[in-house]
């Protein structure tokens, strides 16, 4: 969409009441993050979502088998042409994690406020505007808090929203607290390995000498971090965390480590993985066995970047004076782009410390990164409406 139409769009809205919005989006950001939802344990927290979905007017409620929230605003005609809004619900802290907050001026600090209790308060802001609105374009609109988005989640929500929904969107705007000014609109392709090595174990005094699972898995840690990747595509490697033995003076006779493989390519991911499943098969022994289970699979996908819903969303940034930057990452907006269907994800504000207990929000910008989001959502309508996307 040209920068003059959404200009137009933005003239024809009211904003006087926006700064009433943005507090109110940061009142239920706030609301959100004081709600424990660790990956695979947000059932609280998605039932806090279905009664806002209730009380904002949207229909067809339901929570699914994997905790995602559905909720429909129902505007459209046509049965294949729906806008999906997308925020996942969960984590990375765990259940019994402080979830204090306090305030430094223009920051708020709290776990998960950022990633991603503002992006799901963001969508409630979204669903309250819209349901007000009576111009909205011939366009339903599917609002879907997904579960399972961090860690070892696996985007599980999402793959399954987009298998449930995805015969009939269009296109997707996922939102993330902490993001504004950047549009990403390329998914990385991640795996994620366990791998396991296992040993007869025995005493190290006595069976001195006998393979040692730990050993067998440090060695592997050894040669994995000493493997070259490309700088372009861009491929990673990170080895998160390491687990085994029993005791100081037994060869261990278990020990594992989990592997994380990123890359904007995915002929380039299956290459490292290759990589390492060589290096594996070098090491192991008679004595020595390895084991690797799959515990992440992350399809990459991308858009052009002269794509109309990029335009779009680059444009909405231009109307509260930000130049946008495109970015590549994994959200839960690599599922829509792997399977075809344009896909950003945005913000909401600007913040740091992601995944930390001292992580933050800047309060100042939800006001304009709502106007974005609200100018982004009437734009992508209308290109669905005139079959644009």
């Amino acid at each position: 969409m040209a920068q003059t139409e959404l200009q137009s769009i933005d003239r024809s809205i009211d904003w006087s009441e926006l700064p009433q919005l943005a507090q109110w989006t940061l009142e239920q950001g706030l609301a959100i993050q004081h709600i424990p939802a660790p990956t695979f344990e947000e059932a609280a927290r998605a039932e806090y979502i279905a009664d806002q979905f209730r009380q904002l007017g949207l229909i067809e409620i339901t929570t699914d088998d994997k905790l995602n929230v559905y909720g429909l605003l129902k505007r459209g005609s046509q049965p294949k042409g729906a806008l999906m809004i997308t925020a996942h619900l969960d984590t990375v802290f765990a259940a019994d994690t402080p979830l204090n907050t306090r305030q430094d001026g223009n920051v708020i600090y709290g776990p998960g406020l950022g990633d991603n209790s503002l992006g799901v308060a963001g969508m409630l802001a979204l669903a309250k505007t819209l349901a007000e609105r009576s111009d909205f374009a011939d366009c339903d609109v599917w609002f879907v808090a997904t579960t399972g988005e961090e860690g070892l989640g696996d985007l599980g929500g999402m793959k399954a929203a987009f298998t449930r929904l995805g015969g009939q969107v269009r296109a997707v705007i996922n939102l993330e607290g902490m993001a504004l000014g950047h549009v990403y609109c390329a998914g990385i392709a991640v795996r994620r390995l366990h791998i396991t090595a296992r040993t007869s174990g025995g005493h190290s005094w006595l069976h001195f000498g006998k393979p040692s699972a730990i050993h067998g898995i440090m060695t592997l840690g050894a040669r994995i971090a000493a493997l070259e990747t490309p700088q372009s595509p861009r491929t990673t490697f990170n080895i998160g965390m390491i687990d085994g033995g029993t005791t100081i003076n037994a060869i261990a006779a278990e020990a594992s480590l989990w592997l994380d493989l990123r890359s904007e390519d995915s002929k380039a991911l299956a290459a490292l993985e290759n990589a390492v499943r060589v290096e594996i098969k070098r090491l192991a022994s008679e004595e020595l066995h390895f084991e690797v289970e799959v515990v992440g699979d992350r399809p990459a996908g991308r858009i052009s970047s002269n794509h109309p819903l990029i335009q779009t969303a680059l444009a909405a940034l231009a109307q509260i004076n930000i130049r946008g930057s495109l970015e590549s990452g994994s959200t839960d907006a690599n599922i829509p782009l792997a399977h075809g269907c344009p896909a950003v994800t945005v913000g909401v504000s600007r913040g740091g410390n992601a995944h930390r207990l001292d992580e933050y929000i800047e309060v100042s910008p939800i006001t304009a990164g709502l106007r974005q989001l609200i100018l982004l959502t009437l734009g992508a309508a209308r290109l669905i409406q005139s079959q644009h996307v």
